[in-house]
Order: C-alpha cells, then sequence, then structure tokens
C-alpha cells in the first residue's frame, strides 16, 4: 500500500511523524512525505538543508519531499505565520503535481500546529479521491487563542472555517486526547469519524545505553525536560524554585530550548537562583534516557487555558516510559490520567504555592514509595503507549476504512 505522510515537520526534525513513516515502511508500506525544510525548534534551517538543498532525499527507506517555507525564527507573531502560511502554500502546489506523478491509496496528516498542513492532503484526495486520515494533535482555533494570543474575531472565524472544512474532507479524525472530541463535534457532525489514537513515547529506554553528560548538581533533582515555550507556563514554575532558593538541596535541571529559554536565564540571573536553577539547552534525543536516569522526579507543566486542559502532553507518556515518578502542574485530561494512573503528584495550573508544596513532599517521601509511583506510570505506559501497540492501531484503521 502506498502512504502520502503530510506534515509540516519531518526528520532531522525529531516529531512524532518520524516514527509513523519509519515504522510503516518496515511493516511493509511504500511511504512518501510531503513536508517542510527542517528549522524546528531553533529557527534557521539545519545545516545541509536550504530552500535548493535536499529537496528530494530518501532515509531508512522513507522518500521525503521537501516544500518551499519561511524558517520559523525566534517565533515572534509574525513570524510564525509567515512560516504557517508559506509552507501550506508551498506545499499545495507541491501537493498538486505530486498528484499528477504519484498515485497514492492513502494519505495521512500529521498535525502538530498549524492545521493548515490539511490543505495539501485535501487537493490530493480531491484529485485522486482517496481516503485521508487526520491526527489532530492541536485543536485550532482554539491553539490560536490561547498559546498565540489572538483575538481578532475576523481571524478566528476565517479559521474556524477552514478547520470544518479540513474536519468534513477528513474520512477519519483521529484524536490524541479524548478530550478534543467535544471542541469537534461543536463544529459538526463528525462523530462517525472519531478514532481515538493516542500519543506513544519515543522508543528510547529499551536499548538503555548511557551517555556522558554535563555536570549535574548534586541533591533533589526536578528534571524538565523538552521545549521552553509559552505554553509550559515557565513562570510559575519560576516562582515556584524561587519559593523554594533557600531550600539547597532541591535543584531545578532545565534539558532542552524554545521561546523562553532566555526569559528563563534571565529570571536566574535576575533572582540569584544560579545554585538551585540550571538550564542545560538541548541534546539529542537518544541522550534523554541518561538524564532522566539522573533526576528524582520529572516536571510535566502546562498554562491554566481551556485548549491545555483537554490536551494529553505527548511528554507524559514519555515520562511515564522512563520510570520516574511525575509531577504535573496541570489542569483537565493530563492531570486525570496522572491521579487515576497513581503515577506521581498534581498541582493545579498557574499555582506555584502547590507546585512548592508538592516538591517537598516528594522530597520527603520514602524512596521506595517515589519509585513505585514511577513503576505505576511505566506498567500503563507498557499496557496503553508503547509505539507498537499505536502502530498496530494505526494500521488497522488504515486497512478496515480500505476494505
Amino acid at each position: 500500500m502506498k502512504v502520502l505522510l503530510v506534515t509540516q515537520y519531518f526528520y532531522p526534525e525529531n516529531f512524532k511523524s518520524n516514527d509513523i513513516a519509519f515504522e510503516l515502511v518496515k511493516r511493509g508500506y511504500e511511504v512518501t512525505v510531503l513536508t517542510g525544510i527542517p528549522n524546528y525548534p531553533q529557527g534557521c534551517f539545519f545545516q545541509g538543508y536550504g530552500l535548493f538543498s535536499k529537496k528530494m532525499e530518501k532515509v531508512q527507506g522513507v522518500k521525503i519531499r521537501r516544500a518551499w517555507l519561511f524558517p520559523r525564527g525566534r517565533g515572534g507573531g509574525g513570524r510564525l505565520a509567515l512560516n504557517y502560511f508559506s509552507w501550506a502554500f508551498f506545499a499545495s502546489f507541491y501537493a498538486f503535481f505530486l498528484s499528477l506523478f504519484h498515485k497514492y491509496d492513502v494519505v495521512l496528516v500529521h498535525e502538530p500546529s498549524p492545521i493548515t498542513q490539511g490543505i495539501p492532503a485535501i487537493i490530493i484526495k480531491k484529485m485522486q479521491r482517496i481516503p485521508v486520515y487526520f491526527w489532530v494533535l492541536d485543536l485550532w482555533p482554539e491553539s490560536l487563542i490561547s498559546a498565540g494570543g489572538v483575538t481578532n474575531k475576523y481571524v478566528i472565524s476565517f479559521f474556524t472555517k477552514i478547520v470544518k472544512w479540513i474536519y468534513n474532507s477528513s474520512d477519519k479524525i483521529l484524536i490524541s486526547s479524548k478530550g478534543f472530541r467535544q471542541s469537534i463535534l461543536e463544529k459538526g457532525n463528525f462523530e462517525s469519524k472519531l478514532v481515538y489514537f493516542p500519543n506513544w513515547a519515543e522508543d528510547i529506554f529499551s536499548s538503555f545505553c548511557e551517555y556522558s553528560l554535563p555536570q549535574l548538581p548534586d541533591g533533589f533533582i526536578v528534571m524538565f525536560a523538552g521545549n521552553m515555550g509559552e505554553a509550559q507556563d515557565l513562570e510559575n514554575v519560576m516562582k515556584g524554585a524561587l519559593k523554594l532558593k533557600e531550600n539547597k538541596d532541591v535543584k531545578f535541571v532545565f534539558v532542552g530550548d524554545g521561546r523562553k529559554k532566555a526569559w528563563v536565564d534571565d529570571f536566574i540571573q535576575k533572582n540569584s537562583l544560579a545554585d538551585t536553577v540550571f538550564t542545560l539547552g538541548r541534546y539529542p534525543l537518544e541522550m534523554m534516557p541518561s538524564f532522566f536516569s539522573k533526576a528524582d522526579v520529572m516536571l510535566l507543566s502546562l498554562k491554566s487555558e481551556t485548549i491545555f486542559n483537554l490536551t494529553v502532553p505527548a511528554k507524559l507518556q514519555t515520562y511515564m516510559a522512563s520510570g520516574k515518578p511525575i509531577l504535573a502542574m496541570i489542569n483537565g485530561e493530563g492531570e486525570n490520567i496522572v491521579r487515576e494512573v497513581n503515577c506521581g503528584l498534581t498541582a493545579k495550573a498557574g499555582d506555584s504555592g502547590q507546585l512548592a508544596e508538592a516538591i517537598m513532599e516528594l522530597k520527603r517521601m520514602p524512596f521506595e514509595k517515589r519509585m513505585q509511583l514511577g513503576k505505576n506510570g511505566q506498567e500503563y505506559y507498557r499496557r496503553n503507549f508503547t509505539l507498537e501497540k499505536c502502530m498496530d492501531n494505526l494500521c488497522h484503521i488504515i486497512q478496515d476504512n480500505q476494505q
């Protein structure tokens, strides 16, 4: 079966689209990816890539076709909008010509923001009359409002119409969180199209390899890993760190990068937190198990916004897979999972006081009890969120709807 995966983000960028494409090839599918020029999260083109470099390549059996885009830069509103629209524009033309010369059996769309990634996919669907399976990872226009700060009613109305058109044109709408269901149904009668398809953790813990790490501080390590952006509510995380400033044994360690990293570094300097808060920058994915092994607890945070309350961040599954206890400063669906699985403690989103109290509770907790929390999460992950289980599910969805 010939599968076209449409996504703005693909290898060497680190997204779930990589797992989908490479795993489908292993299972005998012929996979082509229509994607962009890698520039996330640094905001500039990766070394060796450009408007006229590596436009077509083959990686692990996957054919990659790259449409032009403007790099996202530092992620400011105007630059980000240009990044989103440029890829949708050029990818739509690329999709038209792909449809003329190549025949596919099915189109998959991997949709972290923006929703406009669905436009090239729908063009191919209309031209070749093949099914489109749209995997919703970010709700629009809700993400535009909450994370992007957009309030203009005409802009919101415009994107709402695009969302409805894409959902209406999709044969199946895969949702990464059950909390997305109501929002999608409010946009149309799509009940028969909805399929729950959760995120999985990267397969980096099954073959653990010890890497040489930078010097980490001694003490009780609260580790935050991944994107340091607006959604992660780092302002309240740092307020929590400030409340624990005199507890010199509690160390906050950030492994990652993003739009807010410079702000965090500035906060550390202004509040004399260099003894208890450390930002290490971005490291390769395969090194994460080595970092996680040094942590006492993994920190997950999201702003208190309606859209985030409906979201189960992919990081939750990764933390579960690591076998470490989780401290989640989030509301809604993610909070419910942590509580139900009993894999850590929770604090209300935006409540730095509760965050600080939960950290001290975990620190005082007997080591064996903390380890049991981590084990609970790991066992739940293995039953529900492994790559193998999720890909089995995806293949069943594709095959069932092809028959």
